[in-house]
């Protein structure tokens, strides 16, 4: 296959599997950015405001708007860079991480039970593919 029908392949099965992904999402109030901007504090550290919309792909105006419910919701807080007092840096908080991590469970427990319902063969394929789709997630991140 070419490069092109190569990409044009992965991106037409990411697209049905996000989508499918999707639907197995736990409902619990919490938007997907909402989500991914908790995992993400959660995984890298505290973010300074105006570099955490850019990861997320949103305006700032929006992400200001999310960090304000987060923090409402007691799931972050906003603080000041202590070397440069304007900066708005946010950072997860303990009921933040609990969150993130029943979330991952719920998130879990109900693909294991589509895994289950697979045959073993694709089972253990996509189990093998792991590390490769991490590796990609990683050139695509940097």
């Amino acid at each position: 296959m070419s490069e092109v029908t190569d990409g044009a392949l992965v991106a037409s099965v990411f697209e049905r599997l996000y989508e499918a992904l999707h639907r197995l999402t736990p409902r619990d109030g919490l938007s997907l950015t909402a989500a991914s901007t908790l995992r993400r504090l959660q995984r890298c550290g505290p973010h300074r405001l105006c570099a955490l919309h850019v990861a997320e792909g949103v305006t700032q105006p929006a992400m200001t708007q999310l960090v304000t419910r987060l923090e409402r919701d007691g799931l972050a807080t906003r603080g000041t860079d202590p070397a440069d007092r304007r900066v708005v840096v946010v950072t997860i908080t303990d009921a933040g991480r609990a969150f993130v991590a029943d979330r991952r469970a719920r998130y879990a427990a109900a693909l294991a039970d589509v895994l289950d319902g697979m045959a073993a063969p694709d089972r253990a394929a996509i189990l093998a593919t792991l590390p490769a789709m991490e590796r990609l997630a990683e050139v695509i991140a940097e």
